[in-house]
Order: structure tokens, then sequence, then C-alpha cells
């Protein structure tokens, strides 16, 4: 099971940050996996729109945690995150988790779905004789993954210790994921080569759906139903992989996308900018010393009701006309908490498949 959440840096749970709050009980209980990140832009439920592109707003940036473990393990986590001042947006999400020696399988194919890979690894371990999420990313590209992002952990939990970042330290196990989306056969492909690459692999898989890729329409997101049939509601996500340097009519893609978004009341969206990764047939990339301009991977994550997803898709869609992977998902459980409501829970949907 994977638990998401995404809430303010400046959140305070009493005398220290929300944030660190978390990790301490993802510690705690020794979650196998846990990640805090540092998003670049987004906003919530109340539209106050956050960037680092303004100094002004630049202290209260999003910030997303992750958690993979157990559906046990991860039930206790929750149980222990009541008791906190917790106001942001939480999803649960199934996932296959795999460690130690992976092996390959079989994975389902089925028409406009493909698999998502999210390989877990320390900030400066190393494979091959280079960083381990170069070594990774370099991999996925060579077997023909439509892409790959490295997002930059700052705190969280590896194999159920803590690995904190510090100013002067090497901050080698702090975790870092890379998210990977590709066609079932060619994950499949990848599974063994990655436990022959990495010491202590730990990897999870979840079903996706590629809706456009470099600018090409492939398919809708599902057409999911509001509720599963016992009457929980289900939500939807939409994700946006593309570089930095995106754009869209001369302008940055991704800074429109939360733009447009915001503007027509979504109910939220958070950019986060990757350190290394590709999308489609371009090289592997990252920022180098002597560049002038950025050329980091970046990710939009917006998540809502399946029908207002369509009409989400229907901004996307124009946006990513030239470049772009995009991908939708059904998500499970999404509580949202305010100030003064609450949206949804915590006890998951059944697992749907749309037509």
């Amino acid at each position: 099971m994977k638990l998401t959440t995404y809430f303010g840096e400046r959140r305070r749970a009493g005398d220290r940050f929300l944030a660190d709050r978390l990790i301490d009980v993802f510690a705690e209980h020794e979650i196998r996996m846990s990640l805090v990140m540092r998003g670049s832009e987004g906003f919530g439920a109340r539209h106050g729109h956050r960037s680092d592109r303004l100094l002004t707003l630049s202290e209260d940036l999003p910030l997303v945690s992750v958690a993979v473990d157990t559906p046990a393990r991860i039930e206790v986590a929750l149980d222990a995150m009541r008791a906190l001042p917790f106001r942001g947006l939480a999803t649960l999400e199934r996932a296959r988790m795999l460690t130690g020696s992976l092996a390959a399988f079989e994975l389902p194919e089925v028409r406009h779905e493909a698999t998502k890979l999210t390989v877990y690894v320390g900030r400066q371990e190393r494979a091959a004789g280079r960083p381990s999420y170069e070594a990774v990313v370099d991999l996925l590209h060579r077997l023909g993954i439509a892409g790959a992002t490295v997002l930059l952990g700052v705190d969280g939990t590896a194999h159920g210790v803590r690995r904190r970042a510090s100013f002067f330290g090497r901050n080698a196990a702090v975790p870092t994921m890379i998210v990977s989306v590709g066609e079932g056969h060619r994950i499949a492909e990848a599974l063994p080569q990655l436990g022959d690459l990495l010491p202590r692999p730990l990897v999870t898989l979840e079903r996706v759906r590629i809706c456009k890729r470099d600018g090409v329409r492939l398919a809708e997101p599902e057409r999911l139903p509001a509720t599963d049939p016992s009457g929980l509601a289900v939500w939807q996500k939409l994700m946006v992989y593309a570089g930095e340097q995106a754009r869209h009519g001369g302008r940055p893609l991704h800074p429109q996308l939360v733009r447009a978004l915001r503007e027509r009341s979504a109910d939220g969206a958070t950019t986060i900018r990757g350190i290394w990764g590709y999308h489609g047939a371009h090289r592997p990339h990252g920022d180098g010393f002597w560049q002038l301009r950025r050329r980091v991977p970046v990710v939009t994550i917006a998540i809502d009701r399946p029908d207002r997803i369509a009409d989400w898709f229907a901004i996307v869609d124009e946006l990513t006309d030239e470049t772009g992977l995009v991908t939708s998902e059904m998500v499970p459980a999404f509580h949202a908490v305010d100030a003064d409501r609450r949206r949804g829970g915590t006890s998951m949907a059944q697992r749907l498949v749309g037509d």
C-alpha cells in the first residue's frame, strides 16, 4: 500500500513542522520506505498559489510525502497520524512491492494500460561506478521504457531506518525515488536487471494508463464511476511529465498547467522538480555545472473526482500539444482536511477497470 500526503511546508504540528512529525511516525513504525519531497509550485483547496518563482511566497512551498509498506503497517501508521493536526490531502493506493532478488514475471497487458515502476535508492548510493539513480535511468532508457523521473527526498526512512538530509553530510542514504512508466513486458524485463544492478533493491509496481506521449494523444483517462459497488467514492489522478524547458505557445508548460487548473477551480495541483530523467526518445538529462538553462524533468499531479478529471484532461490535452508524457490512474482513497471541512476518507474503494 502507498500512502501519499500533500501539505504546506510551513504547516506545524505543535512546536515542530508537520513534515518532521510525519517522518517520526514512519520511523517509529519502521515503514519500509518513505520520503518527503519539496514541490516547486502548486495550490490546494483554498486556491492559494505557492511557487519558488515568487520570492514573497517561497517560504510555504508544497510538500509531498510518500510511504510504502504492507497494508498492516500503513494502517498502523495512519492510526498514529490521526493524532496529528493534519491539514492537506492524503491518498491511499494499491501497489505491488518487491524487495531482495527481483525475478522476471509476467505483467498483465490490458488495452491502453501500462505499468508504473518506482525504484527507491539512496541519494548518493552507487551502482556500476556512478550514482545509482543515473544507472537505473540509463537501464530503463535502453529498454525502451516511456519515461523516468528522479525525485529527491529531504527526509525519510529506508528499509525502516530514519534517513535525514544534513547540511554538512554526504546524505548517501537519504531516499530518492525513480518513477518510470512503460509497457508491462518492458517493465518485467527490467526487474531482474535492476536486481543485479542494486545491492538492496526496493521497487513498487502500479497500473496506469498512458494518455499522451510527445504530443500524440493515445487514450482518454478511464471512464470510472463516481462510486464502487459498495458506495465508496472513487477518485482519479493525472500526472504530466516533461522537462522544465517544455513549452506551450512559447511559454513554460508546467506553470501554465498549474495556473489553468487553478483558474478552473480544480481542488489542487502540485509540481515537483526532479534532478535527472527523460521521457520518450530523449536522452537522460539533468542539470550540468556549466549550463545556463535548467534541463531537469518536472512532474505535475492533479487528483479529483472522475467527472472532473475529464475536464482537467481537456486542459492538459490542450497544453501538451508538443511534448510530455501524460498518465491517469485510479485512486481508491482520498481524504482532504481543511480548517472547516473534510472530504472523502481512508476506506479504500474496490479496484475498477474503465472501458
